[in-house]
């Protein structure tokens, strides 16, 4: 299986870095998690957008589903055109918040084909989405608005953990219990003053905590502000997870099978 990094900012884009988005790659399937403001450009480095298997959102905070737009403008008037509309999976109320951006941005002739370029859906948090070599399994996490961490397998190699956003109440160790890689988010820093109970999201050493519980081999941290500075995240995740940590950073590659391994850059 293969991930690669599409973007590692919190809730607004860091410089030359964009929100929330993953690009899964196993055989010939290629998938989608999250695609929130800034990610677009940087998974036509990596993949062609017009013919990915899907796209899944974990939850509907703007930034991590906002290039949904800047996607189907692309799929729309780009001179090489798609094949097909993209599966577009959404958490449940995805369906209503399209419609009401088309009502929102496109006048009443246009409104119902707006989204024409996505089949859009919905998942059933309780099931399992099966995306061409891939399958999908959700676990509710405590955040401000409902949100589903995803864990993704192939069947042959590691499992793949995102946590998509969540504070630590989630508690969602046994969900990722020996996942081959984790993305955990780290946004709060260690002295925040929010009530643990609710917080939604977490310090880099809570996902560090998570990553460890997991048995994971491998802890891509993100999720952070330019302003926490990263760089001293990484090092209290390191150090309180005690195996390999990377910050999330566009154009990260990490493969793994019988090994991990892992590059920054282009294809």
């Amino acid at each position: 299986m293969e991930l690669t990094v599409l973007g590692g900012s919190a809730a607004g884009p860091n410089p030359g870095q964009g929100c929330s988005g993953y690009l899964v790659h196993s055989g010939q399937t290629r998938v989608v998690l999250d695609l929130g403001p800034g990610t677009l450009p940087e998974l036509r480095k990596h993949a062609n957008f017009r013919t990915l298997d899907g796209i899944v959102v974990s939850h509907l905070h703007v930034d991590h589903w906002l290039d949904l737009l800047a996607l189907r403008f692309a799929l729309t008037y780009n001179p090489v055109p798609p094949p097909g509309p993209i599966p577009l999976w959404l958490p449940p109320g995805g369906c209503t918040l399209l419609n009401r951006l088309a009502g929102a941005i496109a006048d009443s002739a246009q409104a119902s084909a707006y989204f024409s370029v996505l089949d859009v859906r919905e998942f059933d948090p309780a099931g399992e989405l099966s995306i061409g070599d891939l399958r999908l399994r959700f676990q509710s996490t405590v955040h401000y608005v409902p949100c589903w961490a995803i864990r993704v397998s192939n069947g042959r190699d590691g499992d793949l953990f995102y946590t998509a956003d969540t504070g630590p109440a989630a508690d969602l160790a046994d969900f990722a219990l020996d996942s081959s890689v984790v993305v955990a988010e780290g946004t709060v820093q260690i002295d925040s003053k929010e009530d643990i109970s609710t917080r939604g999201h977490l310090t880099p050493e809570e996902a560090a905590l998570l990553a460890r519980r997991a048995n994971a081999e491998f802890l891509v941290l993100s999720h952070l502000w330019a302003e926490n500075n990263p760089f001293a995240a990484l090092a209290a995740c390191q150090e309180a997870f005690g195996g390999s940590v990377e910050l999330g950073v566009p154009g990260l590659t990490i493969r793994w099978g019988q090994t991990i391994e892992r590059q920054i850059g282009g294809c």
